[in-house]
């Protein structure tokens, strides 16, 4: 016998991040306001709960986008992180970026829109930002640096301790997560979801929230959306038929350091991240690895089998079309080059002096994982049909728990105006977001 529900007001499709937080939050919402509870919502999970990249991020929590409307959202993710850190595995130690000169305005701006929406952070410049990160790290290597911010309240989470907390806060709320559930399509009346079909039953639901990440594809395909659009730009500028998806290979690892990761003070440091636009990588023979640095890090989750560090570099894109079963870390095709390995320690050397020689610490197992960005790499939040929400992230993850939160109200009727800017809407109506001053697409 199945044991889906023949009938329940909201589906959540996908328990990762952005499912379960979005269900958890809703629930607290239909209680608090007496309009029902956690056992109107049901989450549904074709694998296992932090089956996608939600299940293998680094987990880094920061605010660092030139992008300024993400930064209204963020700070109400660090509201959700810190609800209850120990169950999250939230980290508070704070977040440090670093960059050449061409950098200085980007950093200026993102440091006083942070403050003006209430993330409190610092920003540095010339050799005060060089003394910034030597007192935190005696051992950096600060030439060629010429700014730095310091975001004081983002951090790092364990990811598979995170996943656990959001789903023992669903079911302390009463929301049922089915996994081994695979949505197969949808009964579309009126332009409206009325059920949706799974392996094990259908459904009638009034309004389904998509959490779907790198299968977000797959289900917008399936309610018969345009694989490609038109953007047109602030400049007034157009692109005509983008890839509405690209996937992107993220390029994440992990190196053994078996002495204390530590400040100057002895705490735990804050998550770096380091760009250098005009900077080559080298390595200790002298091989030039890229004409650019670009490198985060922090000290390792648990996902380490023995101490050591987890960080990452600019992912790969591959193109409107992966494979997304099996996913990511499981599938071969996804694995990074050798090259990858190379790249990420001799970026850590060029960092801090400690990190010298460390190449043959680098932990050599599966890895990588791939996102579905939207077409201008930045998250879309709306309704795809008039009772379907979706959360599509562009792989934006730990640090955008606060959407749950604001949907949630959102869905009860609140005015949100944080997810105003993320509306499909902004494609056609030249608000489509712009290139940054940046490699990376995140930025």
């Amino acid at each position: 016998m199945s044991n889906v529900p023949e009938s329940i007001k909201y589906v959540v499709i996908g328990a990762g991040i952005h499912g379960l937080s979005s269900a958890w939050r809703l629930a607290m919402e239909l209680e608090n306001r007496k309009r029902g509870s956690g056992k109107d919502v049901v989450v549904l999970e074709k694998s296992y709960a932090g089956a996608g990249a939600s299940g293998i991020a680094c987990g880094c929590v920061r605010n660092f986008y030139m992008t300024e409307p993400i930064h209204a959202i963020l700070r109400h993710s660090v509201d959700v992180w810190t609800y209850d850190p120990v169950a999250f595995g939230f980290q508070q130690v704070g977040y440090v970026s670093a960059g050449e000169a061409n950098q200085i305005a980007d950093y200026e701006r993102i440091h006083q829109s942070q403050n003006s929406v209430g993330y409190p952070s610092d920003v540095y410049v010339g050799e005060d930002a060089r003394k910034f990160l030597k007192k935190i790290w005696p051992d950096f290597k600060t030439e060629g640096i010429d700014v730095a911010l310091h975001e004081r309240v983002s951090g790092y989470a364990g990811t598979r301790q995170v996943i656990r907390g959001l789903a023992q806060k669903c079911a302390d709320h009463g929301v049922q997560i089915l996994t081994g559930i695979e949505v197969t399509g949808y009964d579309m009346q009126g332009g409206q979801v009325k059920a949706v079909h799974t392996n094990e039953g259908t459904i009638k639901c009034d309004l389904v929230i998509w959490g779907l990440g790198a299968w977000t594809p797959k289900h917008w395909a399936m309610l018969g959306q345009p694989m490609t659009l038109d953007c047109y730009y602030p400049d007034g500028s157009v692109v005509k038929n983008k890839d509405m998806w690209t996937y992107w290979r993220l390029l994440e690892g992990e190196v053994y350091y078996d002495k204390p990761y530590l400040t100057a003070d002895g705490l735990n440091p804050p998550v770096l991240h380091v760009e250098k636009m005009n900077t080559p990588v080298v390595d200790e023979t002298g091989r030039e690895l890229s004409d650019h640095l670009y490198i985060y890090y922090k000290n390792g989750n648990e996902r380490m089998d023995r101490p050591g560090l987890q960080g990452g570099t600019i992912p790969v894109k591959l193109g409107p079309k992966a494979t997304t079963d099996p996913y990511g870390h499981a599938n071969d095709e996804y694995q990074a080059e050798p090259e990858f390995a190379d790249y990420m320690c001799a970026a850590m050397a060029q960092t801090m002096g400690r990190f010298e020689g460390i190449r043959p610490n680098f932990r050599e197992r599966r890895n990588g994982g791939i996102g579905a960005f939207t077409p201008d790499n930045i998250p879309i939040f709306d309704w795809v049909a008039p009772n379907v929400y979706m959360i599509a992230d562009s792989n934006h993850g730990f640090k955008m728990t606060g959407v749950g939160k604001l949907l949630a109200k959102y869905l009860m009727g609140d005015n949100v105006p944080e997810l105003k800017p993320f509306t499909l809407d902004r494609f056609a109506e030249g608000r489509t977001f712009g290139k940054s001053n940046s490699h990376s697409p995140w930025v």
